[in-house]
């Protein structure tokens, strides 16, 4: 067994907001005898980008806040005192890292270009003898796992699914012991609340179908409850086009992007339930829609900002519009489509928005109002819980036509009204009865 180094390594938290397999913090753990942990809410993700609105928008914002809280308590238990700043990174980390004599700095491996310019700038800011020590945590598929480069990814997700199904393993979840308790350590800081981050506190709306809170702990019960007390899962292909309810789908997105659970604990109790109860075709959907997610990280991994730009990965021009009175007919629930509205209110209200529901307003959006699918996926990255950068625009260019759908395919969103929604009763929930 590797011996423990004597000074005390810094666990930078990013997406990967967990103390359950999670590799970044077991690496420092392992090889240190003392670990601090740092999260920085930084200010730059609460102001308005270049379409017009906040990166973060105050549900995921409550969302962030509570998952921090979970954080700091559990790693609280592993003897790691975690500390929470409201400013820029770069700004801040190197006062921690001489208070503490920090040489080892332990951190997610991102690579899209805000969080490594980020990541660019605290390097600068530190002496060149701390380590960084950057670790992919975020797949079910391990990049050492999927025997391919990354210039190799697949265009079609189907040749990407058969192969790693087909040739890699999934990484065994790892557990957590604690470190040596550092004696007088001081941490005075303090979480930021919703005011401190410049929004209004407010209650989410009894009929949301994400009512749950941020954080580990919530996210295990979660998993709990939909697969083994209810066994939803069970009934998950059969229920996952649902649009009203907490149950119709899992919802463990919004933890999964944040990093409170990982694709892998998830996976593993998928395997559990197998073990326990039985395997069909929902065992293995809820699998198949964790490679989905693998997929679009692997795709922005080869493909780099090209996702972020109109043309797509495809290279593609179309003649989009920006008109600005569409987008807002769009945004408040006021276009032509009574499916397209019911959606775009719930997720206005709630900051949640079924899987259908967001193929067809984003289709819409693309498609038939011919607008700029830029802007859609900044608003979606504003006011969504479980926002991903690299599912949204991997999404977006999707059904924009410019990404991975080999058909280029547009939703008919009347016709998707009357498969998923047949007695209208979504359109009702959010645009009341009085519309009918």
């Amino acid at each position: 067994m590797q011996e423990k180094q004597n000074d005390i390594a810094l666990v930078w938290f990013r997406n990967d907001l967990r103390v359950q397999d999670n590799s970044v913090l077991n690496q420092a753990i392992t090889r240190h005898k003392s670990v601090i942990a740092c999260y920085y809410f930084d200010p730059r993700h609460f102001k308005i980008g270049k379409f017009g609105f906040k990166k973060t928008e105050k549900f995921r914002a409550k969302f962030l806040i509570e998952t921090v809280g979970v954080l700091k308590e559990n790693l609280k238990k592993l003897n790691i005192e975690l500390f929470v700043f409201y400013e820029k990174p770069e700004n801040h980390i190197k006062d921690l890292v001489e208070t503490h004599d920090i040489k080892s700095i332990y951190l997610q491996k991102e690579w899209t270009s805000e969080e490594v310019n980020v990541l660019n700038n605290v390097k600068s800011s530190v002496s060149s003898d701390v380590k960084f020590h950057e670790i992919y945590d975020q797949f079910l598929y391990h990049p050492e796992d999927i025997h391919m480069s990354f210039s190799d990814i697949p265009q079609v997700f189907t040749n990407f699914r058969k192969q790693v199904e087909k040739n890699s393993k999934v990484k065994v979840s790892q557990q957590n012991h604690p470190v040596e308790k550092i004696i007088g350590i001081e941490n005075n800081t303090k979480i930021p609340s919703l005011e401190d981050l410049d929004f209004e506190p407010f209650e989410t709306p009894k009929n949301s179908a994400f009512p749950f809170k941020g954080g580990e702990i919530t996210a295990l019960k979660r998993l709990e409850d939909y697969f083994f007390e209810t066994k939803k899962l069970g009934v998950y292909k059969k229920t996952r086009n649902g649009l009203v309810g907490t149950d119709y789908s899992s919802k463990f997105s919004p933890w999964l992007a944040n990093g409170s659970m990982s694709a892998r604990t998830i996976y593993w109790q998928v395997k559990q339930f197998e073990k326990e109860y039985y395997k069909n075709d929902s065992t293995y959907w809820l699998i198949f829609e964790l490679i989905w997610r693998d997929y679009f990280k692997y795709i922005s991994l080869k493909h780099g900002n090209d996702i972020f730009k109109i043309g797509g990965i495809l290279y593609k021009n179309y003649d989009w519009e920006t008109d600005k009175k569409l987008v807002h007919k769009w945004i408040d629930g006021e276009t032509k489509s009574s499916f397209v509205n019911a959606n775009m209110i719930e997720l206005k209200k709630t900051g949640w928005m079924s899987n259908r529901g967001r193929q067809n307003v984003a289709s819409f959006f693309a498609k038939d109002l011919l607008l700029d699918w830029r802007i859609g996926a900044a608003y979606f990255e504003s006011l969504l819980i479980d926002y991903d950068v690299h599912s949204n625009y991997g999404n977006w260019m999707y059904v924009a036509g410019v990404g991975n759908d080999p058909r280029d395919r547009k939703f008919n969103v009347d016709l998707q009204a009357e498969r998923y929604d047949t007695n209208g009763k979504f359109q009702k929930l959010w645009l009341q009865e009085t519309l009918f």
